[in-house]
């Protein structure tokens, strides 16, 4: 039985070690980030700049009134809507402004089929470059100039720096905390070692022609780990901004935190299993960054990793005090990596608050687990309220 019990305890040390091992390297790493001066030119290159818009009567019209302030000249950007259930006075105001307003006309909504629509309706216009953006962001109005700049520069696949709008919360510190922690480990980490930024979802730009080509294969909730299989198995680097940035807005609410993981998970379980038949021929084929992505999806959700990592370094001091040392070691280094990859601005009173919030939403969060069956199917809305 002892031994069965030390085996058992090797094993999981190994797994929660691989993880925060690859935590900590990115972490580390994201500290020797350098932006990367693409110089100025006189192109001006052509963008279509899709806003998808369900039910997103609260925040659009401040959101395309705010992004009509980009510096870039008017006749190289066109802003469409897609309108998705929207209230017809919101609509009515949408048509006021210069813009392009598509209203969808399918049913089972999401993003895919948002952007799907977009492509079809503008099949006959010569874009260079589809920049996605969620129906809240707001960005500079040197968004597109710098976005341009990369492209012309030979960028097809482009990531900004997606960063909190709103710190209302200690839900939303938390939330905002967690997303720096991903462009820390898997943006600015990664393009400083030569590999990769992971996509986000929102505030990232592709080449057009491959675009219109690859939207129609999209068929899940998690569009954006779709798009990154698809553009990595094809060796296409996906750069990170981290200068340019989109503001976002943050959960406010831990029901909504809670459903928004649970998407999360259920998303990159479903790109793991779609990956890994490709695996181990990327793997001969040296496709180091398509190998790095299926490795990411390996990885323990997060905040069942900071639970399972502390919890049984305070078990083993209790049992087996002899045994502890190492898992103090571990738990030492996920903390280290954690606190690497938040920005210091961040690092004060009210993210130890918004922490303190993280053992009510573990319980949350765990049980989600048992309960992702068809979720990436499904389109699970996260509300805007700013």
């Amino acid at each position: 039985m002892t031994t069965i019990l030390y085996i058992a305890e090797i094993i999981l040390y190994t797994i929660l070690a691989i993880n925060i091992g690859y935590l900590l390297l990115f972490a580390l790493a994201s500290k020797f980030y350098r932006r990367h001066n693409y110089p100025n030119t006189p192109k001006h290159n052509k963008f279509a700049v899709l806003f998808p818009a369900y039910k997103e009567d609260k925040v659009i019209l401040p959101t395309i009134q705010s992004f009509l302030q980009q510096d870039y000249p008017a006749e190289f950007y066109d802003i469409i809507v897609i309108s998705d259930q929207m209230q017809e006075s919101t609509n009515e105001a949408l048509r006021q402004l210069p813009i392009r307003l598509l209203t969808a006309d399918y049913t089972d909504s999401s993003k895919a089929k948002a952007m799907n629509l977009a492509m079809k309706a503008t099949a006959d216009t010569p874009y260079d470059m589809i920049v996605i953006m969620d129906a809240d962001n707001t960005t500079d109005p040197d968004f597109l100039s710098e976005i341009n700049r990369a492209f012309q520069a030979g960028e097809k696949a482009i990531q900004a720096h997606r960063t909190a709008k709103n710190m209302n919360t200690d839900v939303a510190v938390l939330d905002a905390a967690s997303e720096e922690i991903n462009n820390s480990i898997f943006r600015s980490g990664h393009i400083a070692l030569g590999f990769s930024s992971a996509l986000i979802g929102s505030g990232m730009a592709l080449e057009a022609q491959w675009f219109r080509q690859h939207v129609p294969q999209l068929e899940t909730a998690g569009e954006d780990k779709e798009l990154e299989s698809l553009l990595l198995k094809q060796r296409i680097h996906i750069e990170y901004l981290e200068h340019v940035h989109v503001k976002d807005e943050k959960t406010q609410k831990k029901e909504v935190i809670k459903n928004q993981r649970k998407r999360w998970i259920a998303a990159q379980f479903d790109s793991l299993s779609r990956a890994l038949p490709s695996f181990p021929g990327e793997l001969l084929r040296g496709n180091i960054n398509y190998c790095d992505k299926v490795f990411q999806w390996t990885l323990l959700p997060r905040i069942v990793l900071i639970f399972c990592t502390f919890f049984f370094t305070i078990i083993f001091t209790i049992v087996h005090p002899h045994m502890s040392i190492k898992w103090w070691i571990l738990s030492f280094s996920l903390f280290l990596a954690l606190f690497t990859a938040i920005p210091k601005r961040m690092l004060n009173k009210r993210l130890l608050q918004g922490i303190l919030q993280l053992p009510s939403l573990l319980a949350g969060i765990v049980s989600n687990l048992f309960k992702l069956k068809g979720v990436n199917k499904q389109f699970i809305h996260t509300e805007h309220d700013h």
